[in-house]
């Protein structure tokens, strides 16, 4: 089937994002972006902390006069910030854990840099949960096409990251439905957002943070474009579709009729999936085999010999390759990106949590990871989800194999109330201790709350 040319991606977007409301959309959609909200509100709550990262963030935000006095909340900190900065720290650290979810069509973590923006745009204006939740859907919906219309496979190839790059436009989406932006204005933000994507994948050479801050940068940035263009600035038309706009400049193989087909009918939030490790997508799937392998045969890590892991091409980009560096991860940022690591993490400790990175540069992990074997499965190539992967692994002088198509926590194995509780308090009790479980229920209570200012402001000071 030839494929379809881009015409007018943006105005449709636009008036998509404008006009859309929570009549228009089928219940279970906004219930999921309230478990996807909670979900990493979990994360940010525990990266405000523990991510070595986040000093560094706040110094910068107080040392530049960002912080300021203001209505919105930031997880995990005791005070309220401006709007700019808590969508920057939100979204940095929903993202710092890689903990967060998934769209696997595009390959992005949606929540991140649009949760925080339509937060910082709800509780400035002292908007309903109603509202933001509506305003997050209508984020994620842009943000996920947008990443599916790039073509993930060529996006990494020319370098980019596309939580940041996709991300930047689902966020301007989300705060700009919150400012109440028609599609004119809408088409505006998008303009003022595309000189805005940004994101590098440079930081898988030496295990850096910057993919942390990038996120939180397109939360921060998306806000600022719809705010301009509330305020009347002339943002760039056809910002997506133009000869020199996000399709054209971002991508050697793009696909503009993924950005606008069934809009409005199929719902991309309803095809996010939660994390149920802390590391980079692409290693889930492996780690749900050896776990499964293991827990059938009884297996010792010791008793475990060599490793090999077949994986869609974006895998071996981002966690195989090169293999050397990723058998000798030392920072936790080069752990979230070691499919040997994620190995020995599942073997060791027969699960993967944010804890478990205490292995890293241990003899016992790093001894397993030298065991551990990269290739590129061509049957993974052309599918649906990329993250699936096939097992070959030697143990007790016997050989198996194993094809796990999709790792756990996609749509179709979406967890329970139950098993998301069981996460958040997993991420958030070492922070709220008994708290955790009253944050929880106040979190879920979002969508019934006539103020989003009003519902979070106990949970800044630790009463709620």
């Amino acid at each position: 089937m030839e494929r379809e040319t881009a015409s007018d991606i943006t105005g449709t977007l636009a008036r998509f994002a404008a006009l859309t409301s929570w009549k228009d959309m089928p219940p279970e959609v906004p219930r999921r972006a309230l478990a996807l909200t909670t979900d990493l509100v979990g994360s940010i709550l525990r990266a405000a902390g523990e991510a070595e990262s986040s000093p560094a963030v706040l110094a910068m935000v107080e040392r530049l006069g960002m912080a300021g006095s203001g209505p919105c909340t930031v997880f995990g900190l005791n005070r309220r910030y401006g709007a700019a900065a808590a969508a920057l720290l939100n979204g940095t650290f929903g993202h710092s854990l890689d903990f967060d979810d998934t769209h696997s069509d595009s390959s992005l973590h949606p929540s991140a840099p649009v949760v925080p923006a339509a937060l910082a745009a709800a509780e400035l204006t002292d908007a309903s949960g109603e509202a933001l939740l509506e305003a997050i859907v209508v984020g994620f919906e842009v943000c996920c096409r947008l990443g599916m219309a790039l073509d993930p496979t060529a996006h990494y190839a020319r370098g980019f990251h596309p939580t940041a790059t996709a991300g930047v436009f689902g966020a301007a989406a989300a705060a700009g439905h919150i400012f109440g932006l028609d599609p004119e204005r809408m088409s505006a933000a998008f303009g003022i957002a595309a000189s805005q994507a940004s994101g590098s994948l440079q930081f898988l050479e030496n295990g850096a943070w910057n993919k942390r801050y990038q996120v939180g940068e397109a939360a921060m940035k998306g806000l600022m474009a719809a705010t301009m263009a509330q305020e009347g600035f002339v943002g760039s038309r056809a910002p997506i579709e133009g000869r020199m706009g996000l399709l054209a400049g971002y991508t050697d193989d793009p696909h503009p009729e993924n950005a606008t087909a069934g809009l409005g009918e199929i719902w991309e939030t309803l095809r996010i999936g939660v994390k149920p490790y802390p590391a980079c997508r692409y290693t889930h799937a492996a780690v749900d085999g050896l776990l499964a392998l293991q827990k059938q045969h009884g297996w010792k890590a010791e008793e475990v010999g060599a490793i090999s892991v077949g994986l869609h091409r974006n895998g071996i980009t981002l966690v195989g390759a090169p293999i050397e560096a990723k058998r000798q991860a030392r920072s936790i940022v080069e752990g979230q990106f070691s499919m040997p690591f994620a190995a020995a993490v599942a073997l060791l400790r027969q699960r993967f949590g944010w804890d478990d990175y205490d292995l890293l540069g241990t003899p016992e992990a790093e001894a397993i990871a030298a065991r551990v074997d990269v290739w590129q499965d061509s049957s993974l190539e052309g599918l649906r989800h990329p993250f699936g992967a096939t097992l070959r692994v030697e143990a007790r002088g016997e050989h198996h194999e194993l094809r796990v198509p999709d790792p756990s926590g996609e749509p179709e194995t979406f967890p329970d109330d139950t098993a998301m509780a069981a996460k958040f308090r997993a991420l958030a009790r070492p922070v709220l201790n008994a708290d955790s479980d009253t944050w929880l229920a106040h979190l879920r209570g979002l969508e019934t709350a006539v103020s989003v200012r009003g519902h979070l402001t106990g949970l800044v000071t630790g009463r709620v």
